[in-house]
């Protein structure tokens, strides 16, 4: 079986449904294939990288070790197998669904903040909540 290779995802921190997905990644990711940078941070250079921030916001973004990048279903899909979630992968990599998780996650991300108002202070909870019970 081929090795994984390490995946950085880029994400909004300043909203708060993207922390709750960091989150909630970042604790099922035992063997370390994971890594998180806020495109707020000072640990995002868009130089480096290639991506500017107004790409990141716009389509999900993610690096490999090597620096190949990938964006929207796609990171999703490689997210969810690196950290053990083989039914979510499954899920987002259906052809007959990625359009409509393309469509979704755009209009999403357009309206992050608005979504975000609304859903993710109860995601962050559930999140944190759920930390807190193992």
């Amino acid at each position: 079986m081929k090795a994984m290779r390490k995946l950085t995802l880029f994400y909004d921190g300043l909203c708060p449904l993207c922390r709750a997905e960091i989150l909630f990644l970042s604790d099922r990711n035992q063997a370390g294939l994971l890594d998180f940078v806020d495109i707020n941070s000072d640990r995002y250079s868009a130089e480096q990288i290639g991506v500017s921030c107004e790409q990141a916001l716009a389509s999900m973004m993610a690096s490999y070790d090597d620096g190949e990048l990938i964006s929207g279903v796609d990171v999703f899909v490689e997210a969810y197998r690196r950290a053990k979630l083989p039914l979510l992968a499954w899920i987002f990599s259906r052809p007959v669904l990625r359009p409509l998780f393309n469509v979704a996650y755009r209009f999403f991300a357009k309206h992050r903040h608005i979504i975000s108002k609304i859903f993710g202070p109860g995601a962050l909870w559930m999140v944190r909540f759920s930390r807190s019970n193992r």
